[in-house]
Formats: C-alpha cells, sequence, structure tokens
C-alpha cells in the first residue's frame, strides 16, 4: 500500500518545539513533502536560523519516518528558516520597514559591557544565519565604530545613509554624526533630533534582526527610541552585582512602562576564564542575574564570561564571535543569540 502524505504529516506531530509548545505540522513548518516511490523528501522551515534545535528536528524527522514506514529506503530533510515579521501597530507601519525585528539592548548603568553584548548579539546572530543590523545609537559614547574599527565613514547615497558592512553585519554609529573625541554635550532635543536622523535617514536593507545599541540609563534617547520605533523587544544587559541589578531592573521598568517586551537579561562578566589552566573564577557571584531574572519572570538569555581574548577583539576590530569562534566566550554568545532568537519567534507567535 502506497504511503500518503496524510500519513506521513500525521507521524512527523510527535515532534514539538519545546519552546512554541506545538507540534511542527501544526506550526506549518513541514513545507514542499514530495512522495517518490520509495524516496520521500520534504522541508522543515523554522521561524529563525538561529534555531539550536534545528539539527535534532532533523535526526528525529528522518528517524520517524524510517521506523513508521520500513518501505520507504530514502528520506531527505532540509532545514529552512524564514523569520516572521514582528506585527506593527498602524503608526509604526513606515518606521524601518525593512527590519522585520528591532530589539533595544540597553543596561541601567555604564561599564557593563552593553556595547560589547550588542556587537556580539548582532555577529552571533549573523553568524547563525540571519541577516542583521547594528544601530549604535548610544548618543554620548558611541562606540560601534571603534569596536569594528572603521576608518571611513558611510556614504550618503541621495538623501539616505548607506551603512557599512562589516563582519557579517549591516551597522550605523552614532559616532559617525559627530566628530572624534568631540564631547556631547546636548540638551533633550537635539538628542531627540539625532536619534531620529539615525532612524529614518539611514537605507537599511532586508533585515531579519536590527539590534539597536542604547545608552545607558532611562533618558531621552531611549524614550525617543521606544516611542518612535516599534520595537519587537529589549534585552537588558548587567553583571551579577547589586549595584548593576539594581540599576537594571529600572531599565527594565522603563521598557515596560513604554509597553516594550522583555526578551531578557544577559549577564556579561559572569566569570572569569584563566587564560592558563582554563579554570573558572567568580570575581562577582555568578548567577545573580539569572536568579534576578527568575525572580522577575523573564529569562535569562545567557552567562557571558571574561575572557582575556575579548579585550583583544575589541582592539583589534574584530568581535570575538568571529576572532576566537571556539573560546568560551564565543560559544556563550551563540547560545545567547539562540536564546534571543527563539523569545522573539515566540513573542512573534503569540503576536
Amino acid at each position: 500500500m502506497k504511503v500518503t502524505e496524510t500519513q506521513i504529516l500525521e507521524s512527523l506531530k510527535q515532534i514539538v518545539d519545546p519552546d512554541l509548545k506545538k507540534d511542527i505540522v501544526s506550526l506549518g513548518f513541514v513545507k514542499d513533502l514530495k512522495i517518490e516511490d520509495r524516496s520521500i523528501s520534504f522541508k522543515i522551515n523554522l521561524t529563525t536560523p538561529a534555531c539550536p534545535l534545528k539539527s535534532e528536528f532533523k535526526k528525529k524527522a528522518e528517524e520517524i519516518i524510517k521506523r513508521t514506514f520500513p518501505e520507504i529506503e530514502t528520506v531527505n530533510v532540509e532545514i529552512t528558516a524564514e523569520v516572521k515579521k514582528a506585527e506593527r501597530p498602524e503608526g509604526f507601519l513606515e518606521v524601518l520597514p525593512s527590519a522585520k525585528n528591532i530589539v533595544a539592548v540597553g543596561s541601567g548603568k555604564g561599564g557593563v559591557g552593553k556595547s560589547t553584548v550588542a556587537v556580539n548579539l548582532a555577529t552571533a546572530l549573523s553568524v547563525l544565519g540571519g541577516k542583521v543590523g547594528l544601530l549604535d545609537a548610544d548618543i554620548y559614547g558611541p562606540s560601534v565604530s571603534m569596536m569594528l574599527k572603521t576608518s571611513h565613514k558611510p556614504i550618503v547615497v541621495g538623501d539616505k545613509i548607506v551603512p557599512l558592512k562589516s563582519n557579517g553585519i549591516f551597522y550605523v554609529s552614532m559616532g559617525f554624526l559627530i566628530e572624534e573625541e568631540t564631547p556631547i554635550i546636548w540638551r533633550g532635543p537635539l538628542v531627540s533630533r539625532a536619534i531620529e536622523q539615525l532612524i529614518s535617514d539611514v537605507d537599511w536593507p532586508e533585515l531579519d534582526y536590527l539590534i539597536v545599541d542604547l545608552p545607558p540609563g532611562t533618558g531621552d534617547a531611549q524614550l525617543t527610541i521606544c516611542q518612535r520605533v516599534p520595537v519587537t523587544g529589549a534585552v537588558i544587559v548587567s553583571t551579577p552585582n547589586d549595584v548593576a541589578l539594581s540599576t537594571a531592573k529600572r531599565g527594565l521598568v522603563m521598557f515596560e512602562k513604554m509597553n516594550v517586551p522583555i526578551l531578557g537579561i544577559i549577564e556579561n562578566m559572569s566569570y572569569f576564564v584563566c587564560p592558563h589552566c582554563g579554570k573558572e573564577s567568580e570575581i562577582f557571584t555568578k548567577g545573580m542575574a539569572e536568579k534576578e531574572a527568575e525572580k522577575i519572570g523573564v529569562s535569562c538569555l545567557g552567562k557571558i564570561p571574561i575572557e582575556g581574548k575579548i579585550a583583544e577583539s575589541g582592539e583589534r576590530g574584530i568581535p570575538i564571535v568571529n576572532l576566537y569562534p571556539s573560546s568560551e566566550t564565543a560559544k556563550a554568545f551563540i547560545k545567547a543569540a539562540e536564546s534571543l532568537a527563539q523569545e522573539i519567534s515566540k513573542i512573534n507567535l503569540k503576536g
């Protein structure tokens, strides 16, 4: 008796996405199913190329088909991804239209490594297969152009700024709009105007994710972004100590008041990795941010260690995810990017 499409789809319902809480057939992930003699082929089209379970889904699908239908000799499963665009309220439809998902990266205070996290999260999402942009909106301390060792500024075509590209990501920095080493001494209206120029005057390509590196704190730049941009969600960066966590909570409350979903907390400088013996040492109390995230009811997206290689990556202008991909820190950023992508997928599925 010939195997039918209905039978195959029914068998594949055994594969459940643990984050989305539904099987891959009900989610509409199974595409282009073909049955030819003793051969079956289909695609599993996920909501993000950064899905950490893609290899597991492929393996399970092959095993289930072979076990359920022994008469089938060949099973070809291809993993693809199509990032869903976040739903937008009416007033935001024409704002950054080419960006499917916009992620604000903030912190309650300076010195927690927020920009380093933003740069490496963007790079990690790109490494995992996403089309990624990075907007450095840190008005008072723009550092992305330094972290990516930019010696030239983007060109202007017509009335639009064309973003630069480095290490797989498109980016624009507030640092391009000011002279190097010139202090920013601006009142609120000037800050808001500069942010709006970065939002409206950049010709971004089609992006799955646009990471926005905000200044620390809860000032005019953050308010302008939240009011003018359809932010999919926010990531809070903190170190695992009381001072950083208490100020991080203020940032979290600000986003909540602006109706921006919290995608999670990233614990930076979580522990120190000795370059000689590889042993972990806890400079702060490791896991404090994770416990705080659990208490608040948001995800801890990752715990990023302190490693000498990350300082080198900043000096060389190459994110550690690309410079030392096998390092402990690079692996932590990849895991954090996978978790971030999954949180975005969950929000978009609910929408």
